[in-house]
């Protein structure tokens, strides 16, 4: 391990640590643009250079150049403030003064080192070089002047969400950053190029002249549009959500979110259901709360537990979930929430989380994909596993429908028999299990929501234990969700026998009177027209089609509230703005609700709500913690179907009813299914 000195400071890194690197160990910040921690070194900017001995008396690229053994290292002599001042100049060259008008400013890089090194004027008298803008979807505004050949964005496109469209072309001052035929940039995390960008050359289009940084107000808060719970922060102007930004959390997003994260929030305006609805003569009507409450209690009233049944939505909380399951237990009710028909039970905790957590990924040097396709269910867990795909240290296998992954995967084929030829050991996939120290699997729900399901979770466990998945450091067995409630819906036990499909076929026969929908929109509500539905959620979808009476609900960023992640991880999410009109939280609506029944229940306040959940759940007041499951025997045998998987999610930007909303997510749709459109062509922005 190499020792040497920087201004001073006597520090020991790592052999392969760059200057740079060891500069930020002992807190000394070397500007740079084009170095990222989570890319590969470029080189480029030239920002970073510092003064080194012994060597050369030229500058140094700290990003680029090893730590080594007795070095010397200067990163604020007069020298090196000199070497800084002259790369600003010739950055500034030709980059526009427009920062009054750019949607970078006050979160620009340039514009934070120009007022440290910038040296107030320019000796440059030349033609100036612009770049024609380009086209890159829906999403990513260009103003191609202002680029300053970083490379950040063509690095991660390649690198992390793999998919290799963005490059350069040109050499020297001719060099320009596009893609390849100015098409989209086609991936589900293209809109981190914009957080990537150093300078105001990739912007958000979608949010092009809303706002300005200091105007807004940030709340930390959780992603529901998958089950990994990226941490994000959505950034609000009065009671308007803004934008959503991502934050670092090493162990779950690092700090990439997907496209329907970043930009559906414009969603969470339209579509609003604001006020209660009674259907009246045919018509829905609005009504006020105590109207609504009146006619659900009177037509609850006599009705035996079996004759009402609830129904949970993807995109729910722990506080709204724990209160409804409150609510109808004290009707005698039960509760379902795998409205997609997965039959994945709630019995044992181990055998519905994924178990390696997302940083075991990072450890894996095996793992099988069973019915599912990552980069549409969690493309930043997908980016993941391609991180240690390109490590060449995993090697990759899937079960299922062939899909492109951004990586490369054998495809075993599209049939469930195969894990039994797995088992057997007559797959040449199960040598590579066998031989690795910590393989894994990934259990999608097209797996899950098959009539041969249980079938199917046996047969995994079985591999799990017989190709050594389970060991005393490590469970390589995991399950994932594409719903943000699910886990904690079924640490709940909101699940009743015969599932979602029991509940649609009894509504429709006539034995199910009352159906209480909360926020389930992802199924056929045709089934339910003879019953009497009551819905109760944020948006106006396919729940409210055949509904009876509507409550209106907030959404996930009108509300705190708890959520668990497709590891088990317990996360908190705050309130960023209020909703709209009469609409409530979910939980004060059941607490008001069982009031008018008589049923009142034991809590006033989401302090108090959260205390008796906890209580009865111990696991939901350990916060932001991956936890350890015992292993345990889940599945049951039996024959497998010979039909191919059906994967959950088939359009990326429409999985709920807020994405469904979002003018921007439509957009995006069409552009992806190969929609023409004028802005391709003429390479303008609108």
């Amino acid at each position: 391990m190499p020792t040497l000195t920087i201004d001073g400071i006597e520090v020991e890194v790592e052999n392969g640590t760059t200057v740079l690197q060891a500069a930020e160990q002992v807190g000394i910040e070397i500007p740079r643009f084009c170095y990222h921690e989570r890319l590969s070194i470029a080189g480029n900017c030239r920002m970073c250079l510092v003064e080194v001995t012994p060597g050369p008396p030229k500058p140094a690229a700290s990003c680029a150049l090893p730590a080594g053994e007795g070095m010397v290292v200067k990163t604020n002599s007069q020298k090196v403030r000199k070497f800084r001042e002259g790369v600003m100049e010739f950055l500034l060259i030709n980059h526009p003064l427009d920062c009054p008008v750019c949607d970078q400013g006050g979160e620009c890089d340039l514009q934070d080192q120009s007022m440290a090194y910038g040296v107030g004027d320019s000796r440059y008298k030349e033609k100036r070089r612009l770049v024609k803008e380009k086209y890159m979807g829906p999403l990513i505004r260009t103003i191609m002047t202002r680029c300053i050949h970083c490379t950040r964005c063509v690095r991660f496109a390649d690198e992390v969400a793999g998919v290799p469209s963005l490059g350069a072309i040109g050499r020297g001052e001719n060099m320009q950053i596009t893609t390849y035929q100015e098409q989209a940039f086609q991936s589900e995390l293209s809109g981190n190029v914009v957080d990537l960008c150093p300078v105001g050359a990739l912007t958000s289009k979608p949010y092009t002249f809303k706002a300005r940084p200091w105007e807004l107000t940030n709340t930390e808060t959780i992603d529901v549009h998958d089950a990994l719970g990226s941490n994000i922060r959505i950034d609000s102007r009065g009671r308007a959500v803004m934008r959503a930004l991502p934050r670092i959390h090493e162990e779950v997003n690092e700090e990439w979110i997907s496209d329907k994260t970043r930009h559906a929030v414009d969603g969470l305006a339209k579509n609003r259901l604001d006020r209660p609805y009674v259907k009246k003569g045919g018509k829905l009507q609005p009504v006020s709360w105590k109207e609504a409450f009146d006619i659900i209690a009177k037509k609850l009233k006599g009705l035996s537990g079996d004759q009402i049944a609830g129904l949970v939505g993807d995109l729910c909380d722990a506080e709204s979930m724990y209160a409804f399951k409150a609510l109808m237990s004290s009707l005698g009710a039960s509760v379902e929430c795998r409205q997609d028909g997965s039959k994945v039970g709630a019995k044992h905790r181990v055998g519905y989380l994924f178990n390696s957590g997302v940083t075991g990924i990072d450890e894996a040097d095996a793992c099988l994909i069973i019915g599912s396709n990552p980069r549409k269910e969690s493309p930043v867990l997908n980016a993941r596993l391609r991180q240690r795909w390109l490590s060449r240290k995993c090697k990759v296998a899937n079960v299922g429908p062939d899909v492109d992954l951004s990586y490369k995967v054998e495809q075993l084929g599209d049939s469930a028999a195969i894990l039994k030829d797995i088992l057997d050991g007559k797959n040449d996939f199960a040598k590579v299990l066998k031989s690795a120290e910590k393989p894994m699997l990934i259990l999608g729900q097209g797996a899950l929501n098959r009539d041969d399901s249980p079938a199917i979770i046996n047969l995994a466990h079985d591999i799990a234990e017989k190709y050594g998945l389970i060991k005393d450091d490590w469970n390589g067995f995991n399950v994932l969700h594409t719903a943000a409630s699910r886990v904690a819906a079924l640490d709940m036990g909101l699940i009743r026998d015969g599932g979602v499909k029991a509940i649609l076929e009894g509504a429709e026969k006539g034995d199910i009177k009352v159906v209480y929908n909360l926020g389930a929109d992802e199924l056929d509500t045709t089934k339910l027209k003879k019953a009497f539905v009551i819905y109760q959620g944020s948006h106006g979808d396919e729940g409210v089609r055949h509904a009876d009476v509507i409550l209106p609900g907030v959404a996930y960023t009108e509300k705190p509230g708890t959520y668990i992640n497709t590891e088990g991880r317990v996360q908190r999410a705050l309130r960023a703005v209020f909703g709209p009109g009469e609409a409530r939280e979910d939980w004060t609506i059941f607490r008001a609700l069982s009031e008018v029944l008589g049923k009142t229940l034991n809590f006033d306040d989401i302090a108090a709500l959260r205390q008796v959940m906890e209580k009865d759940y111990p696991h939901f007041g350990v916060i932001d913690e991956k936890p350890d499951e015992e292993w345990a025997d889940f599945g049951v045998s039996g024959k497998l179907s010979k039909d191919g998987f059906t994967l959950p999610i088939t359009d990326f930007y429409g999985t709920n009813p807020i994405a469904r909303a979002s003018e921007t997510m439509a957009e995006c749709r069409a552009v992806m299914n190969g929609a023409n459109h004028t802005e391709g062509a003429t390479g303008t922005n609108g």
